[in-house]
């Protein structure tokens, strides 16, 4: 069952919202999940539940709340315009406070997880650079990973393209990170586009989505997640 909860950043003391939900069964660590620009739509609802059900406590911030509260969008071109401005008026620092927020929230009870979607992807990524308290973190499609591929990482990632995204250059951000950092896997997936975690949608392989999740589990698994 997902609930609503409400955090504190420690950047501004701004109090925002996030989605919640407990472990079902044996509680094996905590997960943040990280939204796309669109907010916390079904999509993101979906992931939160389906860790939920793979034994995590699980957090999902609303990090547009600075501007718009529960902020969700449609899919739309100017949906996506919408979602942009928002994180040039909050600004990463702000987003990357939630997200500390969050860690900070389920690090009592075992090790903390990241997976994060779009922005969610950068933000994941730059979260293992910038941040305390992370086990691991897989980022799935972020455009913002190649511009900080020499950003020093605190905690082991996987990364996640899609050969058919139109946005992001798969071979080309998989060639940066061999150089700046060799050791982090980069999988692309031949047969997804951009999303592809989103079940349901055209740019979304079942096989290719699947193959995703499990590759982000045996991270977590490696890292401490019981």
């Amino acid at each position: 069952m997902t609930e609503t909860v409400t955090l504190t950043s420690a950047l501004d003391g701004f109090a925002f919202t996030a989605l919640h939900a407990q472990p079902q069964g044996a509680r094996k660590g905590g997960i943040v999940v990280v939204q796309e620009i669109f907010g916390l739509d079904q999509y993101v609802q979906a992931d939160v539940a389906r860790w939920s059900a793979l034994g995590f406590e699980v957090l999902a911030p609303s990090i547009f709340d600075r501007r718009v509260p529960g902020y969700v969008g449609g899919r739309e071109p100017q949906d996506f315009a919408t979602g942009v401005a928002h994180v040039n008026a909050i600004g990463l620092d702000a987003m990357l406070s939630d997200i500390q927020a969050c860690i900070d929230h389920l690090a009592p009870r075992g090790p903390v997880f990241a997976v994060g979607y779009c922005l969610g992807g950068s933000l994941v990524w730059l979260a293992a650079g910038k941040l305390k308290g992370l086990a691991a973190g897989s980022a799935y499609y972020g455009s913002m990973i190649a511009a900080n591929a020499e950003l020093v990482l605190n905690a082991p990632v996987i990364v996640h393209l899609g050969r058919k995204d139109a946005h992001i250059p798969a071979d080309a951000v998989k060639a940066r990170l061999a150089e700046a950092h060799p050791d982090v896997p980069v999988h692309v997936y031949e047969n997804s586009g951009h999303g592809f975690n989103n079940d349901g949608r055209p740019e979304s392989d079942p096989d290719d989505a699947r193959l995703a999740r499990e590759r982000t589990l045996a991270l977590f698994q490696a890292r401490g997640a019981a």
